[in-house]
C-alpha cells in the first residue's frame, strides 16, 4: 500500500500563477460567447437556426477535454505535465481569432463565407478547449484539499475579470470612434479589433504561466496522492474509470445539466431578445412563398447598438458573479450556497422579460452572475475533493462532459422550440428562451438536494 505524503500548502501568489493565464483564455471564451450569434447573424443566418451554430463549442468540448485529460494524465516531459497542452492550444487559439471575424471581409458569397465561420468556430473551440482544461487539472495536480476552494475561487476571478475585458471590448472601441457597422454581411472593425486585443493578451498571459509555473515531477506526484509512480502513466479505461466514480460526479453533474442548458440560451438568444425589448430594432419582412417571415434588421445602427450593450450586460454579469463569489465562503453549507446562487439567477433571467430599460437590465444580469459564481466554483470543488488517485485529469475532462452535453442538447433543440414559440407575422419571441433558462435554473436548484458532499 503505497504512503500518502500530505501536500503542502501553497503561498497565495503560487496559487495565483497556476491560474493567471486563465485570465487571458477567458478574454477568448468571452468575446466568442458575446459574438458569435453577433457575428453569424450579421452574416444573414435565420434566428431560428442560431443555436445550431452553437453546437460546435461543446461538441468540441465533449470530444477535447477527455482527450486532453487522458493524455496529459500520461505526459511527463521537461516542460511538465499539462502545460504543453496549455500553450499549443493558445497558440493555435490566436491564430483562429484572428480569422473568425473576417469571416465577412474575404469576398467569399453567403454560404461560403458561412462555411468558413464554421470552420473558424470550430477550431477556436478546439483549441480554447484545448488550453482552459489544463489550468483546472493543475489546480487538481498541485493544490490540497484544504486549499482548493481558494485555488478554484481565484480561478473564478480570473475568470469574471477576463470575462468583463473580452465583454467590453467592442463597446470601448465604438465609444472611441471605431465604426460600429459595416456593409451588409460584413462584421463592423469594433468587433475585429476586440478580437485582434483579445489574441494579444491570451498569448501574453500563457506565456507568463508557463514561465512561472513548475509542476511536480512524477516520483513526488506519486508520492501527494497516494500511487505508485509506475501507476502514474498506466493506461486508461473509460468505462472502468466512470463505474468507479463517485456519487458526487454524477450527481453534481444531474445540477449542471439544467445550468448549462440555462446559460447556452442565454448566450445564443440574448441579442436578439435585447435588440428587441429593449432598444427598439427596426424589422424587416422577407417573402417566403405565400407567406412574409419577419426578421429584426440586423445591419441597423440599433441591432448593432444593442450587440455592444449585450457585452456590457455580461461584464455586468461578470461583476455580480465576483460579489457574489465573496459570499459564497460566507455559507456553512456548500450545498445551501449552490441552492442560493442557482435560485437568484433563475429569478436574474425571468425578470429580463419585464426590463424594457436598458439600464434596469443590469438588475437582471448581476442576478444571472451570482448563478455563474456558483456554476464555476462550487461544482469543481465538490467533485476534485471526491476524487483520489493519480486520474483527476482524466476524472476532470469526463466531468465536463455535464457541460458539454446539456450545451448540445440546448443547441439541437433550441431552434425547434423558438418555431413553435414564433407567431405568423411576428419575429422570433428570443426573449421567451431567456425566460425557459430562468427555469432551468430553478430546477437545477431543486437537483442539489440529490448531491453527496464526499470528502
Amino acid at each position: 500500500m503505497t504512503t500518502m505524503k500530505p501536500m503542502p500548502d501553497l503561498p497565495f501568489f503560487k496559487l495565483w500563477n497556476i491560474s493567471f493565464g486563465f485570465f487571458g483564455i477567458q478574454i477568448a471564451y468571452a468575446l466568442q460567447s458575446v459574438n458569435i450569434s453577433r457575428i453569424f447573424s450579421t452574416l444573414g443566418a435565420d434566428p431560428h437556426n442560431l443555436s445550431f451554430f452553437w453546437i460546435l463549442p461543446p461538441l468540441m468540448g465533449i470530444i477535447v477535454q477527455p482527450i486532453i485529460g487522458i493524455l496529459s494524465d500520461r505526459t511527463w516531459s521537461r516542460f511538465g505535465r499539462r502545460i504543453p497542452y496549455l500553450f499549443i492550444g493558445a497558440f493555435m487559439a490566436v491564430a483562429v481569432m484572428c480569422l473568425l471575424p473576417n469571416a465577412g471581409s474575404l469576398g467569399l458569397g453567403f454560404t461560403a463565407a458561412m462555411l468558413f465561420g464554421l470552420c473558424a468556430l470550430m477550431l477556436l473551440d478546439t483549441s480554447i478547449n484545448m488550453a482552459m482544461q489544463p489550468f483546472k487539472m493543475m489546480v487538481g495536480d498541485m493544490v490540497n484539499a484544504k486549499q482548493k476552494g481558494l485555488a478554484y475561487s481565484i480561478q473564478s476571478f480570473l475568470c469574471n475579470a477576463g470575462s468583463l475585458v473580452g465583454y467590453v471590448f467592442p463597446f470601448i472601441f465604438a465609444a472611441v470612434g471605431i465604426s460600429n457597422i459595416a456593409e451588409k454581411g460584413i462584421v463592423p472593425d469594433s468587433v475585429i479589433y476586440s478580437f485582434y486585443i483579445g489574441a494579444l493578451i491570451l498569448i501574453l498571459c500563457v506565456i507568463y504561466t508557463t514561465l512561472k509555473v513548475k509542476e511536480y515531477p512524477p516520483a513526488l506526484y506519486a508520492q501527494y496522492h497516494g500511487i505508485a509512480e509506475s501507476r502514474a502513466t498506466e493506461k486508461t479505461r473509460i468505462i472502468a474509470l466512470l463505474r468507479r466514480a463517485p456519487r458526487t460526479f454524477w450527481t453534481t453533474g444531474l445540477v449542471q445539466f439544467f445550468c448549462w442548458m440555462a446559460f447556452m440560451f442565454m448566450w445564443t438568444y440574448t441579442n436578439g431578445a435585447i435588440a428587441l425589448s429593449a432598444f427598439d430594432a427596426p424589422l424587416t419582412e422577407v417573402a417566403d412563398g405565400d407567406s412574409v417571415r419577419v426578421f429584426i434588421d440586423t445591419q441597423s445602427a440599433q441591432y448593432q447598438a444593442a450587440g455592444n450593450w449585450v457585452g456590457i450586460l455580461f461584464a455586468v454579469q461578470a461583476v455580480g458573479s465576483v460579489l457574489w463569489s465573496t459570499v459564497i465562503p460566507l455559507f456553512k453549507n456548500i450545498k445551501c450556497a449552490y441552492v442560493m446562487s442557482l435560485v437568484l439567477g433563475g429569478i436574474g433571467f425571468i425578470s429580463i422579460y419585464f426590463m424594457h430599460n436598458p439600464y434596469l437590465l443590469f438588475i437582471s444580469y448581476l442576478l444571472v452572475g451570482a448563478a455563474w459564481a456558483g456554476m464555476l466554483a462550487i461544482p469543481f470543488t465538490l467533485v476534485t475533493n471526491a476524487l483520489k488517485g493519480g486520474h483527476v485529469g482524466t476524472y476532470l475532462g469526463l466531468f465536463n462532459g455535464t457541460i458539454c452535453v446539456p450545451q448540445i442538447v440546448a443547441a439541437s433543440l433550441g431552434g425547434i422550440v423558438l418555431r413553435v414559440l414564433t407567431q405568423d407575422g411576428q419575429p422570433a419571441p428570443e426573449i421567451l428562451m431567456l425566460v425557459l433558462a430562468g427555469i432551468f435554473l430553478l430546477i437545477g436548484a431543486g437537483c442539489v438536494r440529490f448531491i453527496d458532499d464526499e470528502k
